[in-house]
């Protein structure tokens, strides 16, 4: 169905948490890709507590690359959460890695792309914005492209610039599909029809704010009663996200079908 990314445009928003609890609550097969050029997969280290390790899956696949071998190594590079139907990609091992990974973007863009034709969506967290060795080519490749951010004034005021560069390149056909805004605590202090008219985009869908729920995606904390919280408010909220992205990146694409500029 899709290819989405999530990006933060300064702070720490919770965009790594956000996808990881997005993906949880995919209605399909899912995978999620650690992108973010800091390196050090936080998804690894929290979620997975440390007893899951990654045998450096990016040197892999920019070794599969060179061989002309990625579209069969990558599945063999990917990480089963169990009990779930999402499997991760892990990202750099560190920032200094970052920047031999070049070369892999475009190429991995295009074999994420096609996952599709398995049954599969990608959702890839690529951090922050402006970073030296971003991967741009998974962002341009994007069917959606979101910032997450929270909604007091030095967020949006490192958000707006991103928000126009994304609108325009989306709309001369350099960047993603689509362009949104995914709030991390709508109404603290602004709302989200507040955000949008400073933003000058779409403020697809609010995650709550719940620093507790959290850790049990960032830290892998395990929930009250040793369950997961189907009826929490955050995790409701992802799944409010979850249908909203779904609902716009097909409403894009119908757009596109007959025609019309989204």
């Amino acid at each position: 169905m899709a290819l989405i990314v999530l990006a933060s445009a300064s702070g720490s928003p919770g965009v790594t948490t956000t996808a990881l609890g997005i993906s949880l609550v995919w209605h399909r097969p899912v995978v999620l890709v650690d992108a973010d050029p800091v390196g050090g997969s936080s998804v690894l280290a929290g979620y997975f507590q440390g007893t899951v390790t990654d045998d450096d899956a990016m040197v892999t696949l920019v070794l599969a690359h060179r061989d002309r071998r990625l579209a069969e190594v990558l599945p063999q590079t990917l990480i089963t959460v169990p009990g779930t139907h999402v499997l991760v990609l892990p990202g750099p091992k560190s920032h200094a890695q970052a920047g031999s990974l070049t070369e892999l973007w475009p190429a991995l863009a295009v074999e994420l792309s096609a996952l599709e034709q398995t049954g599969q969506d990608v959702i890839i967290d690529i951090g922050r914005e402006g970073m030296v060795h971003s991967p741009q080519a998974l962002l341009q490749a994007a069917d959606l492209a979101l910032l997450v951010i929270r909604t007091d004034l030095p967020a949006l005021a490192a958000a707006r610039q991103w928000a126009a560069m994304w609108s325009a390149a989306s709309q001369s056909g350099a960047g993603a599909s689509g362009v949104a805004a995914l709030l991390v605590g709508a109404g603290r202090p602004y709302e989200a029809s507040e955000v949008a008219k400073v933003l000058g985009i779409t403020v697809l869908e609010s995650v709550a704010w719940d620093p507790r729920s959290a850790t049990i995606f960032s830290q892998g904390q395990k929930p009250p009663g040793g369950s997961w919280p189907q009826r929490d408010r955050l995790v409701r909220s992802y799944r409010a996200a979850a249908a909203a992205l779904n609902q716009r990146v097909a409403a894009q694409r119908l757009a596109m079908s007959s025609g019309d500029v989204w």
